[in-house]
C-alpha cells in the first residue's frame, strides 16, 4: 500500500480517544450484537480500485434480498484512499462501511473511529487464521477479511525440467540448489528474482523470517535483531552474493516477460500473476511452487483487504448486515468470478470454481500457512525503514547483522503508536 502521512489520523485519535467502548482488563473489547431481520435504510460504502468499481454487482444482489435497504458505493482510487480516510475521520464525516488495506487496520483502529466486530454476525473460525489476524488490534477485532492473497514461487517450467528439478524444493538449501541448477543447467540469466529492497520488499523477505522461526514483534517489543531474523537476512543476501538474483529492481510488467523469456527462472508473487502470464501466452509454460521452510514452517505473506464499519455510522445494524452478506461463501465465490479476488472465507474454497483449479488450490493450501505483519498503527513507517535496509543488504553495502540492528533501532524509536 502507498504510505501516507499520519498527521490527520493523529488529530482524529486525540479527538475520538474518549469515545471508545469499555474494555476488559486485557484490552479486548466485545462488539455489540446486531439486531435480527432484514437490513433497511441507507448504507454508504467506500471501496478502492477495481473493487470499488465492481462492488455494485454485489450491492444490487444485497438490495434484492433487502428491499428496504439502499447501498451506495463510492469508488476511491488507491493512491488517495489513505488520506481520504484520514481526513474523513478527522472531520467525523465517514461512510458507514469502508474497505481497508490490511496494513492500515492498526493505524485506523487506534483512532477510535472503527466499530468492534460483532461476534454474533462474523465469526473468526470461518476465516483463514492469518487473514483474521490482520483485523485484530490488541486482541480486539476491528475489521473483517474480505479477500486475501498470498505468495508462491512462479517458475519457468521448461527451465526447471532442463535443470532436472523435478519437484518443488522443501527447504532453504533445496531452494538454493534448485535456483543454482536452473541458472547453470537451465540456461537462465538469473535463477530467481527477489526484490532488492525499495518499497514493498519486506513482503518478500519477512516470509524468510517467519520460515526461520523469527518474527517482527512479540506483543511487547520488536524482535527485528533476533538471531532468526539475522539468519533470514543472510539467506536473502546469499542470492545476490552468488549472482542468483539481480541487484536491479524490475519495473512493472518485467518479471512475467523475463520469466517467459528465461531471463529469470523464477520469482515470488501473488495470484494476479496467473492472469498476467496467461495474457502473454504463458499458460502451461510456468508452474507454482509453495514456499520452502527454514528451521520453522513453510510460511508465506498474507495480504488482501478488509472491511470495517465506522463507529459514527447512523445505521450500524444494516452496515454489519451488508458486511456479513459479503462473507457468505456463495457471495465470496461470485466475487471471485467477478474480479478474481480470492475468498477469505475457507468454506468458499470448496466450490468447484476454486477447488477444481490446480493453481488456485496451491494458493489456497499456502493460505493455511501465511502471516501478516503486526496490526500496529506505525507499521507503514516501520516497513519503510525495513525496505531501506533491505536495499543496502541487496547492494552489498551493509551486513545482515548491521541491517537487523538498524531495523530494530528504527522500529523501537518509532514505537507501536499504542
Amino acid at each position: 500500500m502507498t504510505r501516507r502521512l499520519l498527521a490527520a489520523v493523529t488529530v482524529a485519535a486525540l479527538a475520538l480517544s474518549a469515545c471508545g467502548r469499555g474494555s476488559d482488563d486485557d484490552g479486548a473489547q466485545q462488539g455489540d450484537a446486531v439486531a435480527g431481520g432484514k437490513a433497511s435504510g441507507d448504507i454508504t460504502v467506500w471501496a478502492m480500485g477495481t473493487e470499488g468499481e465492481k462492488l455494485s454487482v454485489l450491492a444490487d444482489a444485497f438490495m434484492k434480498e433487502n428491499p428496504d435497504a439502499k447501498v451506495t458505493v463510492t469508488p476511491v482510487p488507491w493512491d488517495g484512499a489513505h488520506n481520504k480516510l484520514a481526513t474523513a475521520i478527522a472531520g467525523q464525516k465517514t461512510p458507514d462501511v469502508t474497505m481497508l488495506g490490511t496494513t492500515w487496520v492498526g493505524e485506523f483502529a487506534k483512532t477510535g473511529a472503527l466499530d468492534v466486530t460483532p461476534p454474533d454476525f462474523v465469526q473468526q473460525k470461518d476465516f483463514f487464521p492469518g487473514a483474521w489476524e490482520t483485523g485484530v488490534v490488541d486482541g480486539t477485532s476491528y475489521s473483517v477479511p474480505w479477500y486475501v492473497e498470498t505468495r508462491l514461487l512462479y517458475v519457468n517450467k521448461s527451465t526447471a525440467e532442463k535443470a532436472g528439478v523435478t519437484s518443488p524444493p522443501k527447504t532453504w538449501d533445496e531452494l538454493t540448489q534448485a535456483v543454482k541448477d536452473m541458472q547453470a543447467k537451465g540456461g537462465a540469466k538469473y535463477g530467481v528474482y527477489l526484490q532488492p529492497g525499495q518499497m514493498g520488499a519486506w513482503q518478500t523477505v519477512m516470509p524468510f523470517v517467519w520460515q526461520n522461526g523469527g518474527d517482527i514483534y512479540d506483543g511487547k517489543k520488536f524482535t527485528l535483531d533476533s538471531p532468526q531474523v539475522v539468519e533470514a537476512l543472510d539467506y536473502y543476501k546469499s542470492f545476490y552474493d552468488s549472482g542468483l538474483s539481480s541487484r536491479d529492481r524490475l519495473r512493472e510488467g518485467e518479471p512475467e516477460q523475463k520469466l517467459l523469456a528465461n531471463e529469470i527462472a523464477s520469482f515470488v508473487s501473488g495470484p494476479w500473476h496467473i492472469g498476467l502470464l496467461n495474457e502473454l501466452g504463458g499458460k502451461g509454460k510456468y508452474e507454482l511452487w509453495p514456499m520452502p521452510s527454514g528451521s520453522g514452517d513453510f510460511t508465506s505473506f498474507i495480504g488482501g483487504s478488509n472491511l470495517a464499519v465506522f463507529k459514527g455510522t447512523k445505521n450500524r445494524d444494516a452496515a454489519w448486515k451488508f458486511v456479513s452478506y459479503l462473507m457468505k461463501p456463495d457471495v465470496q465465490v461470485k466475487w471471485y468470478q467477478t474480479v478474481s479476488d480470492l475468498p477469505s472465507v475457507q468454506a468458499a474454497w470448496n466450490n468447484e470454481a476454486l477447488a477444481g483449479d490446480p493453481q488456485l488450490k496451491q494458493f489456497g493450501d499456502q493460505l493455511d500457512k501465511a502471516k501478516a505483519p503486526p496490526s500496529i498503527p506505525t507499521w507503514e513507517q516501520i516497513a519503510a525503514g525495513v525496505d531501506t535496509e533491505l536495499e543496502k543488504i541487496a547492494k552489498g553495502t551493509e551486513s545482515p547483522a548491521d541491517a537487523a540492528k538498524a531495523m530494530q533501532a528504527q522500529a523501537t524509536s518509532i514505537g507501536t503508536g499504542g
